[in-house]
């Protein structure tokens, strides 16, 4: 039974492989590329309330639905409020093929 529950916060919590981890501090120095992609997986409503420019809302419940706007040819930067739907969100586009996908780690909550 623990190592089932080991596995499971294994699974949930360590990034996947190929995912690039990057704080809030790092990512105000990649945010003016405009060969790569930004998005914002909150509900609609959270990203209203304050999101970075320059970011698309995409909700994490909407991603494979919408996932054609978005180039696989272009690295992908995902972001969320505490960095828990964000790496959910960048093993859904792992699985979908995408190669360059970077979490931001700590969210909007780390954006200051």
């Amino acid at each position: 039974m623990i190592a089932v529950i080991v596995w499971f916060l294994y699974q949930r919590f360590i990034p996947a492989k190929g995912i690039k981890q990057i704080t809030t501090m790092e990512l105000r120095a990649q945010l003016n590329h405009k060969s790569k992609q930004y998005i914002d997986v909150r509900t609609p409503n959270e990203f209203r309330g304050n999101h970075i420019k320059g970011f698309k809302n995409i909700p994490l419940f909407e991603l494979q639905n919408r996932v054609k706007e978005l180039s696989k040819d272009q690295e992908v930067f995902v972001i969320c409020q505490s960095g828990m739907r964000s790496s959910k969100a960048s093993k859904v586009l792992k699985k979908m093929g995408f190669k360059e996908i970077t979490n931001v780690k700590g969210g909007m909550s780390a954006w200051r």
